[in-house]
């Protein structure tokens, strides 16, 4: 699973990185050839340098607005960087990090945010001011509850929650303008006290240990992607065909003995996972002739 959440986190710098035009904002690798340099320096990797601290001298290149602090050593983050007041995308996955400070909130132009494969157990309060988020990866850390803080940031779009041991999910319908949440790989078992935003479009809720289709999961007009697959839900109620929009159903892995028949009026819905059920092979032959369109993976 580690690797797995490695790989991610590699695939995920690596789109950061498409965002940043490598000729007009080079990135610089060591601070002297930065402290040097007489262009204006933008974007700065001390990726897997094996550092404990940042270099001091930091401070002075005050115009970054991409820094990559991505597989080192790093047990707090040091004060110096949070004299960089132009900083828009952080990337501190894969240190030893147990806390985010005060200081955060200096951050205030910050609009990705990513602390995968950490020591988190909790979100410092002040992280909320950072209203300019948009994306926030924690994946593989220690939280046992949803964020409260990222609940009082309406325009995030992306949060990225893989992997910690959340079980309590509550007020996350408060970020009005979230269209990507990752809540998979944790330890949540009922979401019936849970509500979502109406943006929302793609859910990530596979490895969990729900026993039921929560009802608040139908309110989702706009969602079109679901996976909710290795979980152990029994039975799917008929109400499924208000997801009007879904393009992506996985259910495979649960302990389903049926699916609705209503599920054959989601008109948009092109892929349908139900492997790993214990469904019987004329019902899903059934379903396949009701839905032609609709790839189904038995």
């Amino acid at each position: 699973m580690k690797k797995f959440i490695v790989l991610l986190s590699v695939v995920f710098i690596s789109k950061m990185h498409a965002q940043i035009d490598p000729v007009k904002y080079p990135t610089y690798t060591d601070i002297e050839a930065a402290l040097k340099s007489e262009k204006t320096v933008y974007s700065m990797s001390f990726r897997d340098k094996g550092l404990f601290n940042l270099p001091p001298q930091i401070a002075t290149l005050d115009s970054i607005f991409f820094l990559n602090l991505m597989a080192n050593n790093f047990e707090k983050i040091d004060e110096v960087l949070f004299s960089l007041k132009e900083m828009e995308i952080l990337n501190l996955n894969e240190n030893n990090i147990k806390y985010i400070p005060d200081e955060i909130a200096k951050l205030q132009k910050l609009t990705t945010f990513s602390m995968n494969l950490n020591k988190l157990t909790s979100i410092n309060p002040e992280f909320s001011k950072l209203q300019n988020l948009t994306s926030v990866h924690l994946e593989a850390n220690d939280l046992s509850i949803f964020p409260s803080a990222l609940t009082k940031i309406p325009g995030l779009k992306e949060i990225n929650l893989h992997s910690n041991q959340i079980s309590n999910v509550s007020d996350v319908d408060k970020i009005k303008n979230l269209e990507f949440l990752n809540l998979s790989a944790n330890q949540i078992n009922d979401l019936n006290d849970s509500e979502f935003p109406k943006n929302l479009k793609q859910l990530e809720l596979q490895k969990n240990s729900l026993i039921s289709f929560s009802e608040k999961l139908f309110k989702l007009k706009n969602l079109e992607f679901l996976n909710i697959g290795e979980n152990k839900i029994t039975s799917i109620s008929p109400n499924i065909k208000n997801m009007k929009k879904l393009k992506s159903l996985n259910l495979g892995n649960n302990h389903l003995q049926s699916i609705p028949k209503e599920i054959s009026k989601i008109k948009t819905l092109q892929t349908l996972i139900l492997t790993g059920n214990p469904l019987q092979k004329e019902e899903v032959e059934n379903l396949k002739k009701q839905m032609p369109e609709t790839q189904i993976y038995f």
